[in-house]
């Protein structure tokens, strides 16, 4: 197992640490519950350090990202980025990320920690046009800020203007007197923050001076079992549960970052295009439940017959809601808001109705 270089201020905090796409990693400090409401109603930081970011350069850099990225890298412009999936030729995903552009022939990608090996190996594979591909996961770490006092926060420790940034924007500057500080604001809970990636040895100092800046705001260190309730709330897919090899983004609800411009071909565009047309038998839903019980993910979704319909791909109960929440892969005839399912939990089969994502909406 690899370690963060936050690792030590993990320990420190009493975090309990678990294996997690090949790092040792915290799942929570002091409670689910309590992390996930530091986030909604406070500040939270996570470790997201285990992340990868490969660099795409050169003159061919932009004709590599158009082939593997389901999404238009050519509406790019340098300090914006997007969300976007490789197609894998299959109708399926290889993996979902972000696009950073920095010029027109430097773009940054952010991608999911288990998948480092197998999309760069992709990446290389697809690369028929001699981009020049850089691995720099190794040499960087990866903090999130977020909650309603996370600007608050981070206003503190730098001058850039922090209020003027949009979604899906970053520059890079100085934070906490450590220069070269992509700050970005991409999200991953429903809540308002930002991003930092930094130098592995400048992330422990980093770490603390947020910890420190954001004392009066009662900022919590956030482990990976939150994030993954606040990222459900927000009705975000994570791969190797919501989507994988064998999901299609048009099942999957991220049919928006599919582009079907005359000017550009990628992979499983034929593919798409035709299922665009034909439409799909299944689509991924949100749910919550109307009887009390936990959806956790391979749990059966069943019709009002008892006949299996799909499955419970991610579940949880919703800190804010105080109810069951998840999300599935239903026939289409299933699909509109207030249709009835049933969720097979151990050996009782309770109500869940069908709601529109997010299943959590801040007022």
């Amino acid at each position: 197992m690899k370690d963060t270089p936050l690792i030590s201020k993990h320990r420190e905090l009493g975090a309990k640490i678990v294996e997690f796409a090949g790092f040792n990693m915290p799942i929570e400090y002091t409670g689910v519950n309590d992390e996930h409401m530091a986030v909604r109603e406070g500040v939270g930081i996570f470790d997201v350090s285990h992340m990868g970011e490969f660099w795409i350069k050169g003159p061919q850099a932009l004709n590599l990202l158009q082939k593997v990225s389901a999404n238009d890298a050519s509406r790019l412009k340098p300090g914006k980025a997007h969300y976007t999936c490789l197609p894998n030729g299959k109708g399926g995903i290889v993996d979902d990320f972000l696009i950073y552009q920095y010029d027109d022939q430097l773009y940054m990608v952010v991608v999911n920690a288990a998948n480092i090996e197998k999309d760069w190996n992709w990446f290389n594979q697809q690369n028929t046009f001699g981009a020049e591909l850089e691995d720099a996961s190794d040499r960087m770490s990866l903090m999130a800020i977020q909650g309603p006092y996370a600007q608050a926060t981070l206003e503190k420790l730098t001058d850039e203007d922090l209020a003027s940034m949009k979604p899906f924007r970053f520059k890079v500057g100085t934070l906490a007197g450590y220069d070269q500080v992509i700050i970005s604001a991409t999200g991953y809970t429903g809540e308002h923050g930002f991003e930092l990636y930094v130098k592995n040895e400048d992330a422990p100092g980093i770490w603390e001076q947020i910890m420190q800046a954001g004392k009066q705001y009662g900022i919590k260190p956030v482990g990976l079992g939150a994030r993954d309730t606040l990222r459900l709330e927000a009705g975000l897919c994570l791969y190797g549960n919501d989507i994988d090899e064998t999901t299609s983004p048009l099942e999957a609800g991220i049919d928006f970052v599919v582009k079907f411009k005359e000017y550009k071909d990628f992979i499983d565009k034929d593919y798409l295009w035709k299922q665009k047309q034909e439409g799909v038998s299944r689509k991924l839903v949100g749910f919550v439940m109307e009887e009390k019980g936990i959806p956790r993910q391979h749990y059966e979704i069943a019709d009002a017959d008892g006949n299996v319909i799909g499955q419970v791909t991610s579940g949880t109960m919703s800190p804010v809601l105080k109810q069951g929440v998840g999300m599935g892969y239903v026939p289409v005839s299933y699909t509109q808001p207030g249709s009835q399912i049933f969720i097979r939990i151990r050996k009782k089969v309770l109500k869940a109705k069908v709601v529109q994502m997010p299943v959590f909406k801040k007022s």
